[in-house]
């Protein structure tokens, strides 16, 4: 029984945006875990238990440890989330609340992760990759197995790339799914651009910093596998400011009664800023992704920082 929620598409008319195009909007800010990350953490959680794991330990930003601390305690075994400085201490205190142990260490992911992978080492746990590994792929693919499913009918994919985790997912629900032909829209914010950097590039390099207030686009570093399917598969990297993505959480607040993380943010956020890039769709399946670390407060916050009407 998977630990993930199927679920629902809402519709929006051509009139929500500037790109001007029917949207299929996938909900998985209704996951359990209020994020996407859930459908693959659980799967790769539920894996590793049924392999013998007897504890937990993944490095996060915020969502993945999320849904970590999550599938842990659905599983009943202990859980350990190690997190960036950047984490807001509101994120660290609704992981530490579903009964995982938080721990800060580094001021970005990547320090997380190398902290975390040595805990796994130590305890003998099993360490919970939070965008690359091929469990985590396979459980974020179930989002196009349902849409399939469910008759949702659409010609392009629009989604956020943080470590490539999601991208990966997407790309091979679409091709196990029959749907190679279908393109992927793929969104960062500037401050947090590691992909657009990744295939300028030719492979995975690291940005000096994460400037971005979509902090859970926050790896220096995507994965490989995320450049790898740019050879194979029709992917348009395009970014936006994060001005801009808080611009699209607050628009898709008014509309939808949600709220979505900056990152989730930005790919609702490329369909005014981008209009062009989406001229020769007919109708786009967008990923809202969701995410725990946003508030009406800081959604307030954010309107502020950036002079938001």
């Amino acid at each position: 029984m998977p630990l993930h929620t199927h679920t629902p598409v809402l519709y929006a008319p051509a009139s929500y945006s500037r790109a001007a195009r029917l949207l299929a909007l996938k909900m998985d800010a209704l996951q359990p875990s209020g994020s996407f990350k859930l459908r693959g953490i659980g799967l790769a959680a539920e894996r590793a238990v049924a392999r013998g794991a007897r504890e937990l330990v993944c490095p996060s930003g915020g969502n993945a440890g999320f849904a970590a601390a999550y599938a842990g305690a659905h599983l009943r075994v202990p859980t350990t989330i190690v997190v960036p400085q950047t984490t807001l201490a509101g994120v660290r205190e609704r992981i530490a609340a579903l009964g995982a142990t938080v721990i800060v260490h580094g001021v970005a992911w990547d320090e997380s992760n190398e902290h975390a992978l040595a805990l796994a080492s130590e305890r003998n746990a099993a360490y919970l990759h939070a965008f690359d590994d091929p469990d985590l792929w396979d459980g974020h693919a179930t989002l196009i197995d349902e849409c399939v499913a469910d008759g949702v009918a659409f010609d392009a994919v629009a989604c956020c790339v943080g470590g490539g985790g999601l991208l990966a997912g997407i790309v091979q629900g679409l091709q196990r799914n029959g749907l190679r032909d279908v393109p992927v829209i793929a969104v960062e914010t500037e401050g947090a651009a590691s992909y657009a950097a990744a295939l300028a590039n030719g492979a995975p390099v690291p940005l000096p910093a994460i400037t971005s207030i979509a902090t859970s686009l926050g790896a220096k570093r995507v994965c490989a596998r995320a450049v790898e399917l740019a050879r194979e598969h029709d992917i348009v990297p395009l970014t936006v400011t994060d001005a801009q993505a808080v611009a699209a959480c607050l628009k898709f607040a008014d509309e939808f009664r949600v709220l979505v993380e900056p990152a989730c943010g930005a790919t609702l956020a490329a369909l005014d800023v981008h209009p062009d890039r989406f001229a020769r769709h007919g109708r786009v399946l967008v990923e809202v992704c969701g995410g725990i670390g946003v508030s009406l407060a800081k959604l307030a916050e954010w309107r502020a920082k950036f002079g938001l009407a």
